[in-house]
């Protein structure tokens, strides 16, 4: 059923959802949200070459990946590659530069107000995403860590890539951290790599995504706006606006180091 309902939905250019009709639409407590061209509008490792004079090779090859032509963990370490030698500031002011997703704001104060634990998780970078993070009040990050030295970039990343299973694992982590069983998780993204974590999570929200993505997804958004997640989730708009008239609620607990 859900990949005629894909078929349809792509055919007829309307947006379906697959969801169980029973409590659980409304017991998710968990939500995670890829970052780049997600959460947020672009793609950082693709602002980061633009300053290295890399910016037509690199999106030629975030495309790919997104698309599912090419490994995850070879495409972004020949892409981090290209940032060698750039000084460690750069970091910082394509950090400051980053624009959210119209509707970013609005649906993780809503999510928090009903008591929801919330997370990224990214094949981009921490430097650059922690900052927005903690702005943002959220309960998890997982991203890559570049390695700098000297105070410049070295063109390459440390620890264990965040790739296409590792997106997953860290949905599973987060869940388990939270105390939540993963059938109350939702994932929302919108890349190849995004795969694995929206298969495992309870539901999967594929968000103006790869074709890879909607075939698998258990929902399909093609909105500007990522908001309409909520309406996925069952969230009534006089709760948004009564999350949007009162701030969210504190964090729960701190953003782990790894």
């Amino acid at each position: 059923l859900q990949t005629a309902l894909a078929r349809v939905a792509v055919d007829e250019g309307v947006d379906i959802a697959l969801e169980d009709y029973s409590l659980a639409r409304r017991a998710k407590r968990l939500i995670v949200f890829d970052v780049d061209s997600t959460l947020i509008q672009g793609e950082v490792i693709e602002m980061l070459a633009a300053r290295a004079g890399a910016e037509a090779k690199v999106a030629e090859i975030t495309e790919k990946a997104m698309r599912g032509e090419l490994d995850f963990e070879e495409s972004l370490r020949e892409r981090v590659a290209t940032l060698a030698g750039l000084p460690a500031e750069v970091v910082d002011e394509v950090a400051d530069q980053i624009e959210l997703t119209p509707g970013a704001r609005t649906t993780l104060r809503t999510l928090r107000r009903l008591g929801y634990h919330c997370g990224v998780v990214s094949g981009g970078f921490r430097q650059v995403i922690e900052p927005l993070a903690e702005e943002l009040m959220l309960d998890f990050v997982a991203a890559n860590h570049l390695e700098i030295v000297d105070g410049k970039l070295t063109g390459r990343v440390t620890g264990p890539v965040v790739d296409r299973p590792g997106k997953a694992k860290a949905l599973r982590d987060f869940a388990n951290q939270a105390g939540v069983p993963m059938e109350q998780t939702v994932a929302v993204g919108d890349g190849a790599n995004d795969i694995d974590m929206l298969s495992a999570a309870g539901l999967g929200v594929a968000f103006n995504a790869k074709p890879a993505l909607r075939a698998v997804a258990d929902a399909s958004l093609n909105h500007p706006y990522l908001d309409t997640v909520l309406f996925i989730l069952g969230i009534t708009r006089g709760e948004i606006e009564a999350a949007d008239a009162i701030d969210g609620m504190v964090r729960r607990v701190d953003i782990p180091e790894d």
